[in-house]
């Protein structure tokens, strides 16, 4: 194969793990939670064998699915976006990343503080859009940054852009990335700037930026580097390796952006993979625990699946994914879940198979570098080999 279209669907869970309820998640499925919704209309994944994964419960089969699929079980120790796309990409983490539910140690904060000079305020795990509403006055008259966690491992400055101009809180977000490591080596560290009138309300804006660590080892996205093929990146996958094995890429506004950068680069001739991850399912619309947004999302996507695969060439291979679930259903938390994800994978070139449950993202790696005829090591097991670990 020349090409790889590997698109992630972010947060797009198809059911709980059996080890869920360890990472505080029960009865969780986002696939189930959103098919309740009167907003889901999904022929297109249908066709391609999406209800024909183990382990679905919900939606009608087809006779004939017309792509391969899989039901794929998260091996690392994490439900986040950092440690669901090195799994992906061939990485297996065996340790969770450092969490704070309690927030960060005072001797990070007194770094941090020190080297940008500006005080801290809230250091909670905290909503994103709340948190903003609950400090932004006081950091408009303080100059102070609002630090703030979640469940996950991450590390977030918002500040209004009136206050901090974006630059500059991508300057902080670097300082911040530099003290992040080692014993304190979050996954992420993120910029979330915000606007609006002194008092509020107030709006995130959506020049998010996301530093994350270095991954741990050589993925999937080096080997193809260094076998002179093209790595290209659309939406956050820069950011995620921190641009790591990439050799071009693209941010996005969104999911629609996304599919429409992913398509521009379907009509351009190259050689490797473009990875996709369209962020709005759980950004926008699982955390905030939106079942109907959620449900449309999916149902947009769905409907552009016949222009993706119309761009498709017998030499191309079409791998639809998730890197963690996020059932907006799901009222205990607001945060991740830990949950299966699918594997769909087409071609014209390729037979469908249904290939059961895998034990590892990774085997999504292992199967790229065999399409692409590259040589690298990862913590899975080719699809295409008949293997399981």
């Amino acid at each position: 194969m020349k090409r790889v279209f590997l698109i992630v669907l972010d947060s797009f869970g198809i059911g709980q793990e059996p080890d869920a309820a360890a990472f505080g998640d029960i009865d969780v499925n986002t696939l189930r939670s959103v098919a309740a919704s009167p907003f889901l209309r999904v022929p297109n994944l249908q066709k391609l064998g999406l209800f024909n994964i183990d382990g679905v419960e919900v939606g009608q089969k087809v006779d004939a699915p017309l792509a391969s699929f899989a039901r794929m079980q998260e091996r690392s120790m994490g439900k986040d976006t950092t440690i669901g796309h090195w799994e992906i990409a061939g990485i297996v983490s065996p340790k969770p990343l450092p969490t704070y539910p309690e927030g960060f140690p005072q001797e990070v904060l007194r770094r941090f503080s020190e080297a940008v000079g500006r005080g801290v305020l809230c250091n909670k795990p905290y909503s994103g859009t709340k948190v903003i509403q609950d400090y932004g006055q006081e950091h408009m008259e303080s100059g102070k940054l609002i630090v703030y966690t979640s469940a996950d491992s991450v590390f977030q400055i918002a500040a209004h852009e009136d206050i901090v101009p974006v630059e500059q809180l991508y300057e902080y977000c670097h300082i911040a990335r530099e003290i992040l490591q080692g014993e304190h080596g979050v996954g992420r560290v993120i910029a979330r700037p915000f606007t609006g009138p002194k008092g509020g309300p107030y709006e995130r804006t959506p020049r998010r930026h996301d530093y994350s660590l270095l991954p741990p080892r050589k993925s999937m996205l080096d080997y193809i580097k260094e076998a002179g093929k093209d790595v290209l990146a659309v939406g956050k996958i820069q950011d995620i390796f921190a641009g790591q094995g990439i050799t071009e890429f693209v941010y996005t506004s969104g999911n629609e952006e996304g599919i429409q950068k992913t398509l521009a680069y379907m009509d351009r001739q190259f050689e490797g993979i473009c990875f996709v991850n369209l962020v709005d399912y759980d950004m926008l619309y699982g955390h905030r625990r939106d079942v109907d947004g959620y449900a449309r999302a999916l149902t947009y996507f769905d409907e552009k699946i016949p222009e993706i695969m119309g761009k498709m060439t017998k030499d191309d291979v079409l791998m639809l994914t998730a890197d963690h679930g996020c059932d907006p259903a799901y009222t205990a938390t607001t945060d991740h879940t830990r949950e299966y994800t699918p594997l769909l994978m087409y071609s014209p070139s390729l037979k469908p198979a249904d290939y059961g449950t895998r034990s590892s993202f990774s085997d999504i790696a292992a199967t790229v570098l065999d399409l692409l005829a590259v040589t690298g090591k990862t913590d899975g097991n080719s699809l295409l080999r008949g293997t399981q670990p």
